[in-house]
């Protein structure tokens, strides 16, 4: 629908965490090779993307070294539960000490995961030591994969206006490193090894009414809307499969030449139901989910080539994290002036390509 500006929905913040172990991206190919190499004929052929990926390091919830054992679906969970709580806390203090907010002024979380199993849910668990309140309203959010960052601030932003005067915090947090695999002998789980890094970001959301920086002002940005585009027979593309030794990643088929080909009309698609056109934005801050994808998204929205600079900055500290690795964009960009628009944009499994207009 177009742009509806009453009641206004204010970002207030945002706000990143990783977890403790760096992990060099040489050092992951070095060790990548040491297990592979003997048992997979393809690895050699494959090994340059370690190279080509356009990540320097990426941080992780275990050390290296954990990764090599033999390890089950118990142990990837029990990694997956233990780091995305710190990260949980981490991330959602630091977005709420950037907007003001105490824990007990939130009205909603919306918890978006898809690298790991929590029952009780991420903000249940964590919610005595935040201080939220008993009456907090929690939304869970499953299955989105890289799009999820966006989605969720999507999901936030229509809780807090659909109730004026609430604030709303959002938390993505991806433990993708818990997926990695010595038993898949594939080319994705390979490119997965490459790519995919842990970490977490959070942002508060408020409407009119909520206080400063809603009802008074716009906080750091006012959410203009959202949409999703959805491409039927795509299931293949990305996604989880599920065994007894845990996740192990799904790239049936490149994700650069699609998103080259079909991503510039599905984003004019979703911006002319928000009743704009790619003309009236600044800034397109993209999901980095790899050196070809940014290219390729480059091409796609007809951007000069290195116009994605931040976004290669964030990969090439923090490799592909899924979910939150787009807020980490969002982040940066914060650090200086906003552009007057700015439409926030990833790509998912679905295949779903996900979009969110900030107004600066």
């Amino acid at each position: 629908m177009p742009l509806d500006a009453s009641p206004t929905v204010s970002l207030l913040s945002v706000a990143t965490a990783v977890p403790p172990h760096r992990l060099l991206q040489a050092d992951a190919a070095a060790t990548a090779r040491r297990l592979f190499s003997h048992r997979y004929a393809a690895f050699d052929r494959l090994a340059p993307v370690f190279e080509t990926s356009g990540i320097r390091q990426r941080y992780t919830v275990r050390p290296l070294d954990w990764y090599t054992a033999a390890l089950g679906w118990p142990e990837r969970n029990a990694a997956y539960l233990e780091g995305a709580q710190a990260l949980f806390v981490d991330a959602a203090t630091a977005a709420l000490d950037r907007a003001g907010r105490g824990a007990a002024e939130i009205d909603t979380i919306v918890t978006v995961s898809s690298t790991g199993i929590a029952t009780p849910s991420l903000e249940a668990r964590v919610a005595q030591r935040l201080g939220f309140r008993a009456d907090v309203e929690r939304v869970p959010v499953f299955g989105l994969g890289c799009a999820g960052g966006v989605t969720g601030l999507a999901i936030a932003s229509r809780l807090a206006k659909a109730r004026p005067g609430s604030t709303v915090l959002v938390v993505a947090i991806e433990i993708c490193t818990a997926a990695f695999r010595l038993d898949q002998l594939t080319s994705a789980n390979i490119v997965a090894t490459a790519l995919f890094g842990d970490g977490a970001a959070a942002c508060v959301v408020a409407s009119n009414g909520a206080g400063d920086g809603a009802g008074e002002g716009r906080g750091v940005a006012a959410i203009e809307g959202a949409g999703e585009q959805l491409w039927p027979d795509t299931l293949d593309i990305m996604g989880w499969k599920v065994d007894p030794t845990g996740l192990g990643v799904i790239f049936d088929r490149a994700i650069p030449p699609f998103a080259e080909a079909q991503v510039g009309a599905a984003v004019d698609g979703i911006l002319a139901r928000l009743g704009l056109a790619r003309r009236d934005v600044d800034r397109f801050a993209c999901h980095p989910g790899g050196a070809k994808v940014i290219t390729a998204l480059e091409s796609a929205l007809s951007l000069d080539q290195g116009t994605l600079d931040i976004e290669r900055a964030v990969l090439e500290q923090h490799g592909n994290m899924s979910a939150p690795t787009v807020l980490f964009v969002l982040d940066r960009l914060l650090s200086g002036p906003l552009p007057r628009r700015t439409v926030l944009a990833a790509l998912g499994p679905g295949f779903t390509c996900s979009c969110l207009s900030l107004a600066a």
